[in-house]
């Protein structure tokens, strides 16, 4: 139930910045102009909880939340046959160097229905042969985030709790996505201290 009511969120917020609509108190970036698709991200206004669900690494072996709790964690659900998905994998990956593996995560986590032996092929085709990609072809992954739009990044943190969110390409190289996160990092470590 958990799920559905998370998804009901997403999905109605979506809506409500597409159409322009004021959001609830707290979405600060509602009345703020666009000036880069990093401004898109919807910060939450308090965090949300996420039910651990597993999907697969490259070797096929379960993976969960769970396991990163500590970290801030990008979760950038995407496939091979979404053009903006596949614009967004350099990017994320250079994100992901800029912070230190302690303390941040890059998951991007493929949703092609033939995983590994799809993926792997094209990422190589691409000059991306090394690029670490996670898989979840019966997308069980939709339990907690909604899949009808991708890519699609949830930011979760250093609890595994959801804080930020975007249904929509973003530029990832865009300083601002950098200060966004060590944002996220430095708020967690607070919190931790």
């Amino acid at each position: 139930m958990k799920s559905f009511a998370l998804a009901a969120i997403l999905a109605s917020l979506s809506v409500a910045f597409a159409g322009g609509a004021q959001a609830y108190p707290g979405m600060q970036q509602a009345n703020k102009p666009i000036e880069s698709t990093v401004d898109l991200i919807n910060v939450l206004p308090k965090t949300y909880p996420i039910e651990p669900v597993a999907f697969s690494d490259v070797d096929g072996k379960a993976v969960d939340f769970s396991q990163y709790k500590g970290k801030v964690v990008m979760v950038n659900m995407w496939a091979t046959w979404c053009p903006p998905c596949v614009r967004e994998l350099p990017a994320i990956e250079r994100l992901a160097t800029k912070f230190k593996a302690e303390e941040f995560a890059l998951l991007p986590i493929s949703i092609d229905a033939d995983g590994k032996q799809q993926v792997q092929p094209f990422l190589t085709s691409l000059g991306m042969a090394n690029f670490n990609s996670y898989y979840d072809p019966q997308q069980n992954l939709g339990q907690v985030f909604p899949l009808d739009t991708i890519p699609a990044t949830f930011i979760l943190d250093q609890n595994g709790q959801l804080i930020a969110f975007v249904r929509s390409f973003v530029d990832w190289d865009d300083a601002k996505a950098v200060s966004l996160i060590q944002g996220f990092i430095d708020k967690g470590a607070k919190k931790l201290n």
